[in-house]
């Protein structure tokens, strides 16, 4: 038997301007998503958790918190882009042209901008993406620039691999 390692993420070398990673989870918000969300950080608006204010709007129903669209589409990339960050340096140009529903499933994907060398830390690199987020239909619901410090390959902390212990097999008595 073979034992073959885990997808890694990418390292600065990895990455190359003009690349379009689709992220591959997309998630559906529930309500329980929503409230949580926003009474977590302490969001008073009632558009997120009243539902019968929330009937009285143009949009019929609760509208999720944006703050939760930008967590979950950055949570998305994470696996394409910033497995190995060393650090979130910023967040530009956030936009939301399109609102997000309780029910709805969002997918994204990112496209690298620009890279460069940084120049105070040999370690790592600065890349840029643009990242997009959209749902089910394919409307788009967000867009934003992420800015990331990452690792250059061999630069990282080693992430641990441990090894289950051997145990002998026990026959179960008849």
């Amino acid at each position: 038997m073979t034992t073959k390692e885990g997808w890694q993420g990418r390292f600065f070398e990895d990455f190359e301007v003009g690349d379009v990673y689709q992220h591959p989870l997309g998630r559906t918000v529930t309500t329980t998503d929503n409230i949580w969300f926003t009474l977590l950080t302490q969001n008073t608006a009632p558009i997120h958790f009243d539902h019968h204010y929330a009937a009285q709007t143009e949009f019929g129903k609760p509208l999720v918190d944006s703050t939760f669209t930008l967590a979950l589409v950055t949570g998305q990339s994470v696996t394409d882009i910033s497995q190995n960050v060393f650090a979130n340096l910023g967040w530009d140009e956030i936009r939301l042209p399109n609102p997000v529903f309780e029910g709805d499933t969002i997918y994204s994907q990112s496209e690298v901008l620009e890279k460069r060398e940084s120049r105070s830390r040999p370690d790592v690199g600065i890349v840029t993406v643009k990242t997009t987020g959209y749902n089910q239909n394919g409307k788009i619901v967000i867009t934003f620039k992420r800015i990331i410090m990452v690792y250059r390959r061999g630069q990282a902390p080693k992430i641990p691999r441990l090894v289950p212990e051997e145990k002998p097999m026990v026959k179960p008595e008849a």
